[in-house]
């Protein structure tokens, strides 16, 4: 297929080849593969670089990388090797000596040690840069060590601070060597932050100290450019809306025992959360209407969420549904009451159930967003998705809604989040709209002006 290039995606392939280091924070659906093997090719026909290294999620490296390679013309004659699976795979990949290497983010550190004093990979592209957003991670250490020897470097993402600026340390760390927002975490912290949430000496949470926000965009502003879908793509209508579901009396009582005790006896077993983490993840699953006990077994609670979807797949009249789960419970009893109702679905988790869905063919699609949130293009086979259990991750959570809502998609989408009133589901679609303000606020500073 021949390649013409929206003018957006001109400027950011001269970005990436102009500037050294790049951090492009392109929203989803934006064509960020094309753009910057587009860049790549035109860096390796002008003797620029010489080898190059891809890092990726895994589904993202095994499929997406390779497939834009043989999807466009103009890419025809660039040699590329996938190092994704055994080690005896991986090693037969490095032997190829391609140009571009494309390898899973999980290998980084096998890459980084097999090779030693031998990696010379002179440009490195990290696809999806939020998920090097802890300074501590193995993967983020590794590629440390050797970004010396890194000539060029370009970071990737449409969510780069999915959790808030402390994100962005790590990332632009690796991207700058600490240039810009300095080499230790501690140094970061003391300029642009102050403890928010501690308990004596020990701080769990900090918050961005007045005018922060605006410092850190300045001093990234030199080698990052944004731009979001809508301003460069003819979008369709994106409509949000939740959907909330009641509990009983005695299914309320539950709930508001175990906040207060952190303990509760079920027919099932017994819950218990030994600490805030336990205790939020254990209300999310009594929201959903089930929960893990102690000995590993599922308790049920009760059945609204589950009353809640059949009503809204009975509302699609026949139009393919995509749900997305959290907890393995949250499947198996969706599963099952789709059983019994007779209603048509299957697992999203494959190349061959996403050309499925693609084509169509799939009533109800469950999906996990944790296994299918980077990469996928979904738009082809529906635009509504609902959310039947929420998760904490913005990244993920954007990710997701943006397999429906990206470039190519005819309908509107509606995005149904279900959510029990007065529990924690009503906190957590709080805590993904904070982020986003915060997020959003980074992409507008440093939003791309394309004249």
């Amino acid at each position: 297929m021949k390649y013409i290039s929206h003018d957006y995606q001109s400027y950011a392939i001269r970005y990436i080849e102009e500037h050294p280091i790049a951090a492009v924070f392109l929203d989803m659906g934006l064509g960020k593969t094309s753009i910057t093997l587009t860049a790549i090719q035109h860096l390796l026909v002008a003797g620029a670089v010489k080898k190059v290294l891809v890092v990726a999620p895994l589904r993202v490296a095994q499929s997406t990388w390779p497939d834009e390679v043989a999807k466009w013309d103009h890419l025809a004659g660039l040699s590329f090797a996938v190092a994704v699976g055994t080690p005896k795979v991986r090693e037969a990949a490095l032997r190829q000596n391609a140009s571009v290497t494309i390898i899973n983010r999980e290998n980084i550190e096998w890459l980084v040690k097999k090779l030693g004093s031998g990696f010379d990979y002179d440009m490195v592209v990290i696809d999806e840069l939020s998920s090097f957003k802890s300074w501590r991670a193995k993967r983020t250490r590794a590629l440390l060590s050797v970004r010396p020897r890194i000539r060029r470097i370009v970071g990737l993402t449409g969510t780069p601070s999915p959790n808030g600026l402390m994100d962005l340390f790590s990332e632009f760390r690796i991207l700058d060597m600490g240039k810009r927002l300095g080499r230790f975490i501690g140094q970061y912290r003391a300029a642009y932050f102050t403890p928010d949430k501690r308990n004596g000496d020990i701080i769990y949470s900090y918050k961005p100290l007045p005018g922060a926000e605006e410092r850190i965009y300045q001093r990234i502003s030199d080698n990052t450019i944004s731009m979001s879908a809508s301003d460069h793509l003819p979008m369709p209508p994106f409509v949000s809306t939740e959907l909330p579901v009641k509990l009983s009396k005695k299914e309320r009582e539950s709930y508001d025992r175990f906040c207060h005790d952190l303990v509760l006896t079920l027919k099932g077993g017994e819950v218990t959360a030994g600490n805030a983490a336990v205790l939020a993840g254990k209300l999310v699953q009594l929201a959903n209407g089930a929960v893990y006990t102690d000995a590993g077994t599922i308790a049920k609670i009760h059945d609204r969420k589950l009353d809640a979807l059949e009503d809204i797949i009975e509302g699609m009249n026949g139009k393919p549904l995509l749900v997305a789960y959290w907890y393995q419970h949250d499947l198996k009893r969706i599963e099952k009451r789709l059983a019994e109702r007779r209603i048509p679905f299957e697992k999203i988790k494959s190349a061959a159930s996403i050309a499925k869905w693609n084509r169509g063919e799939i009533a109800v699609g469950l999906i996990h967003p944790a296994s299918a949130g980077h990469g996928l293009n979904l738009q082809a086979g529906g635009s509504t998705l609902a959310w039947f259990g929420l998760c904490w991750s913005l990244e993920l959570y954007q990710q997701m809604n943006a397999r429906l809502y990206r470039q190519g998609q005819q309908s509107t989408v509606v995005v149904t989040h279900i959510v029990a009133e007065d529990t924690i589901d009503e906190h957590i679609l709080q805590a993904l709209k904070q982020k986003d303000k915060t997020q959003a606020a980074l992409i507008a500073a440093v939003k791309a002006v394309i004249a």
